[in-house]
């Protein structure tokens, strides 16, 4: 006779420390997604995992059993042209990486069915850049979305009710009991949603720096380890690059600059260079993975002529406008998105040169201007943020811009340039520049 399956048996061998079975975690997360646990029992799980820890073996069967928890796409491979891949970034400050590369992969005959997130804390969410541009649709419908990255061979978008519904339930109750950080249960909800796209390959942003969410270098690393570990023995090839975070990727925080700065990299109007060596090494590294180069310098020519030709915006803009956007967006994007009534300059109070800044600082500025969410129900103000942030190693006067803050009132505005003055840390020792580019990771 079968023994019934009491889920605080199962919480009880993680609290001291046992490896649980596949059987224990599969039947933990159909409990899970049948709403047959409490949120005590799913925040308890939680916990142990985040005290204890789990083995690749226990992440990766947590990871298979969210996967299996929903809907998997199956892609028809007689409809495409190539394969069928992704990234995905842990989070950061001005990171509009997934905007400008999944076109640009696009445009190298790659598919990209990117599921993306909203942002939470200080870090923005690549989909509430998208829905600063009207009429977008970040939750089409299953076979719209299907029919988008065959045809134009990207589309992002946010996690369907259908996608991985365990890990939905399960990140709520994280969310709410401090257990945000554990490595085993950030892998297994990127990897369970990644899984469920039908994936071919992925390469994973990994961020550091005073501006991530995995702040400290060994964590990311070990966060980096697992995802790489735990995606080879779910079937998926996939790199992780650890980038810094020590200073915001793009010089536009907030959602509709971002996609400002999108149109302008895209376009050629405008390339950051951290901003591009990022884009470059992702995608290179991507295109390697998936077999559609034989080596990252022939990666990185082939997303230089998707660029330059015009082919990755023109990708960009056809997404947009079969999600419901605008047409025209490339030409159209100063007068369709939204603009802040308040502009002001904030300026430098001291010579010197910028040696270091605050980057989560300045994320939190952006939330407070809201343009960012303490709370998933919050509503987000599209136009608000910071551009033209100066860089780290910047000669600076009394009076140099650092920034511009984009506010919806005086007050908002006033206030915001006092916290992001302060943020920026003016001296004269000569700065050394942390590596861009920390190390690449790939399963042995």
């Amino acid at each position: 006779m079968k023994e019934p399956f009491l889920p605080q048996a199962v919480i009880a061998r993680k609290r001291d420390g046992e490896v649980l079975e596949k059987a224990d975690i599969e039947q933990f997360v159909t409990a899970l997604t049948q709403d047959r646990l409490s949120d005590a029992q799913v925040g308890a799980f939680a916990m142990a995992v985040f005290l204890k820890s789990m083995t690749t073996e226990e992440c990766a069967a947590l990871t298979l059993a969210m996967r299996d928890s929903g809907a998997v796409l199956e892609w028809d491979r007689d409809r495409l042209s190539g394969p069928i891949i992704d990234k995905h970034s842990t989070g950061g400050v001005g990171d509009c990486v997934s905007l400008m590369l999944a076109p640009m992969l696009a445009g190298c005959g790659a598919h990209v069915p990117m599921i993306s997130g909203r942002g939470l804390g200080h870090t923005g969410g690549t989909l509430d850049k998208l829905s600063s541009i009207p009429g977008y649709d970040t939750e089409p419908e299953t076979d719209r979305f299907r029919n988008v990255v065959e045809k134009i061979g990207c589309a992002i978008i946010g996690q369907t009710s259908q996608l991985a519904p365990a890990d939905r339930r399960l990140y709520a109750v994280r969310d709410a009991t401090a257990t945000v950080e554990s490595i085993p249960l950030i892998t297994s909800s990127i990897l369970s949603k990644k899984l469920a796209a039908g994936l071919e390959a992925l390469v994973m942003d990994v961020k550091t720096g005073n501006g991530a969410v995995t702040a400290d270098p060994a964590l990311a690393r070990r966060l980096a380890e697992s995802i790489v570990s735990v995606a080879g023995r779910a079937g998926l090839n996939t790199v992780a690059v650890i980038t810094d975070m020590s200073q915001p990727l793009a010089p536009a925080i907030g959602n509709a600059l971002e996609i400002g700065e999108t149109v302008a990299y895209l376009t050629g109007v405008r390339r950051d260079p951290r901003l591009h060596e990022v884009v470059m090494t992702l995608g290179q590294e991507l295109l390697l993975a998936s077999s559609v180069v034989k080596d990252a310098k022939d990666g990185r020519r082939l997303l230089d002529t998707a660029l330059d030709s015009g082919e990755a915006a023109e990708r960009f803009e056809k997404m947009v406008a079969a999600l419901g956007g605008p047409a025209d967006l490339l030409t159209s994007f100063p007068r369709c998105l939204p603009t802040a009534p308040v502009v002001c300059a904030v300026d430098a109070d001291e010579p010197g040169m910028i040696v270091s800044m605050d980057t989560r600082a300045l994320g939190q500025t952006v939330v407070e201007l809201g343009g960012g969410r303490t709370h998933p129900t919050d509503v987000i103000d599209p136009a608000v943020g910071i551009d033209h942030c100066a860089r780290i190693g910047d000669t600076v006067d009394r009076g140099s811009v650092l920034c511009r803050v984009h506010a919806r009132t005086q007050a908002d505005a006033e206030h915001a340039s006092q916290r992001v003055r302060a943020a920026f840390a003016v001296g004269t020792q000569p700065v050394q520049h942390a590596p861009l580019v920390r190390e690449v990771l790939r399963e042995i």
